[in-house]
């Protein structure tokens, strides 16, 4: 029998952060048609603090993308919070990564590589997805990175 996420999860040593608070009037998913949709998630550092600044200027892209990996730990975090466990999930269908760029920014999906690095490592044959990773302006509380995601269901109910 294959290895579940939750199993891969402990192989890899990886122990997932409590998903922070929604601080708007939103939730951190909701299932449809077979598909856990979750909001945007942002890169916990040790826990409870938001990574922030400007990529390209008071961060470099390695650190951003240790930040995108940080960000699909929550994101993973908030999908076990919605569905009480990884192994409920087949696999994430399509990411949509916000980097907190300076104009002249031009590394977007290496950043949000971090990111789907670690869900192809947790899901596998399953951990390929479809993704679109864009630079903007700024985002919420400067923080440095926003990633939402929807993963197909392993049982659709």
């Amino acid at each position: 029998m294959a290895e579940t996420p939750e199993a891969r999860l402990r192989t890899l040593g990886i122990r997932l952060p409590d998903p922070p608070a929604p601080v708007g009037r939103f939730r951190y998913g909701r299932i449809e048609g077979g598909l856990l949709f979750l909001s945007g998630q942002g890169p916990l550092i040790g826990g409870n603090e938001l990574a922030r600044g400007k990529v390209g200027q008071d961060v470099s892209v390695d650190e951003a993308r240790d930040h995108a990996r940080l960000t699909g730990l929550v994101l993973l975090a908030a999908a076990r919070s919605e569905v009480g466990s990884l192994d409920r999930l087949k696999g994430p269908v399509k990411l949509l990564g916000f980097v907190n760029a300076t104009e002249d920014f031009d590394e977007h999906s290496r950043v949000i590589d971090g990111c789907s690095e670690l869900f192809d490592a947790v899901f596998d044959l399953y951990g390929n997805h479809a993704r679109s990773a864009i630079g903007v302006a700024s985002l919420p509380g400067r923080i440095t990175v926003e990633i939402e995601a929807v993963f197909a269901l392993a049982d659709p109910v």
